[in-house]
């Protein structure tokens, strides 16, 4: 069987979802849940979003939990976990637990409208078109990262996941 390219294996740009860096994260959280691609026959959610700049240049990804840490009320980010736990203890008194809701919800609302810009993560590593896969295995294993962008004629071409690597390298190796 033939090692296959990264070319081989992305998910075109044009099917895959990004956003530009000054979208709120209330917007990429929508463009996130409502995103959606085929990839081997199958209906895939997008867990990973690309993040351009106004000259098409990609500056980084955001994930979904990217997006959640971004809602952190920042009252709460500063207070040490024995203080965090207080506003989700259900022992105390009700009205005080549906006031602490009421700020929880108020201030995430707030900061739904920071820029996305301000929770996505750098890029560090992007593979060529034409790479093999053990390169871009190689390259998604020493970065940590789930999803990386594909290169061709320095522009960013598509994006290849580890689900659909992962499933490459398994017919290698178990057919």
């Amino acid at each position: 069987m033939e090692i296959k390219k990264a070319g081989d294996l992305m998910i075109s740009l044009d099917r895959y979802p990004h956003i530009p860096y000054w979208f709120s994260l209330r917007q990429a959280m929508a463009e996130i849940e409502h995103a959606e691609f085929e990839s081997n026959g199958n209906k895939c959610p997008c867990r990973v979003l690309l993040v351009f700049d106004e000259k098409y240049q990609l500056l980084g990804t955001v994930r979904r939990r990217d997006i959640l840490r971004g809602l952190e009320p920042e009252f709460l980010s500063n207070l040490v976990l024995e203080q965090r736990k207080h506003f989700f203890d259900t022992k105390s008194g009700r009205d005080e637990a549906d006031a602490s809701i009421g700020k929880l919800k108020q201030s995430i609302l707030e900061r739904s409208q920071r820029p996305v810009s301000d929770v996505m993560r750098i890029i560090k590593s992007t593979v060529n078109y034409d790479d093999h896969i053990i390169r871009v295995v190689y390259e998604m294993v020493d970065n940590n990262v789930s999803v990386i962008p594909v290169i061709r004629d320095n522009r960013v071409v598509g994006a290849l996941r580890s689900e659909d690597l992962f499933h490459e390298v398994a017919k290698l190796l178990i057919e």
